[in-house]
């Protein structure tokens, strides 16, 4: 590829199929263990090579960033540039399809997406670990989205154990228009403190479609009923979902307020995705395959 030539880079959503809190921290931080997966559907940054670092935003979403005087994508190159040395630049074009502030980690994904491609653009000499370090200082959602893989993640998100492929599953995504703080999430749940692991989580095997669905209805999301008090807009998702035919399984991803629905066919999928922007067309409404390779 020759070196003047944009790269593309996706920045696929990021969905929590489990949720479980284990403790405030005494800094103040949450440990966490969950069970992510990622969706085809997502966000794309085009980079180039240029003479200093800029952004541009397009996309349905775009709208909600322009606002903001530096944003997560910005900082991740900042922070790049400074680990390596130099004053490399890009003109970086961000695609903004995912809603913002909508537990689907956009804003993670976008940073991983940008440390992923600037790391190619400027030929850095870093590897998965490296890049994860200097990720874990931007933010706790972001190492898990640098290799967009299922995965089993706790802590606070330094610990990630990349998993083997999942049984296929196709996922439909609604959001019904409200944008949740993750704060004011954590804040309505007033969770104990936490107390030491003793071991590393460990995950059943998991060969059908049945059997998550299984460990699923047994982990749920814990910070699904406090972000419910605050946006009961997320329950008419739920409803929607549960009510399509074919849902196997329908809840919250992350702190909300977008939810998602498990089908086993892409048709059962589109189907249902369709009667609910049919239905509801004021939401962001959209199937896509869950567990992509990357």
């Amino acid at each position: 590829m020759a070196a003047a030539e944009p790269l593309v880079e996706r920045a696929r959503a990021k969905v929590n199929l489990s949720l479980k809190v284990l403790g405030r921290r005494a800094d103040g931080y949450h440990e966490l263990q969950s069970l992510v997966v990622f969706a085809e559907a997502g966000d794309r940054l085009t980079l180039a090579l240029a003479e200093e670092l800029s952004l541009g935003l397009t996309g349905l979403f775009a709208p909600s960033l322009a606002g903001e005087k530096d944003n997560l994508v910005l900082r991740a190159a900042r922070l790049l540039r400074e680990r390596i040395g130099g004053s490399a630049g890009a003109r970086m074009t961000l695609e903004k399809n995912l809603p913002v502030a909508s537990g689907i980690g956009g804003g993670s994904a976008d940073a991983a997406a940008a440390l992923r491609g600037l790391a190619r653009l400027w030929h850095a000499d870093l590897d998965e670990p490296a890049i994860s370090s200097l990720a874990l200082c931007l933010g706790a959602d972001i190492p898990v989205c640098i290799e967009p893989r299922p995965a089993l993640m706790w802590g606070v998100g330094e610990f990630i154990l990349r998993l083997g492929a999942l049984p296929r599953f196709w996922l439909v995504l609604v959001n019904p228009g409200v944008a949740l703080s993750t704060a004011a999430v954590f804040r309505e749940l007033e969770a104990g403190p936490f107390t030491e692991m003793t071991a590393a989580p460990e995950l059943p095997p998991m060969p059908t479609l049945d059997a998550l669905v299984g460990w699923l209805r047994e982990n749920g999301n814990d910070l699904e009923a406090p972000a419910l008090r605050l946006a009961p807009a997320i329950d008419f998702a739920l409803a929607a979902l549960r009510a399509s035919p074919g849902c196997r399984l329908a809840r919250m991803s992350g702190s909300g307020a977008t939810c998602f629905g498990i089908f086993a066919e892409e048709s059962e999928a589109r189907a249902a995705a369709a009667e609910i922007s049919r239905t509801h067309p004021q939401w962001w409404v959209t199937p896509s395959r869950a567990a992509p390779e990357p």
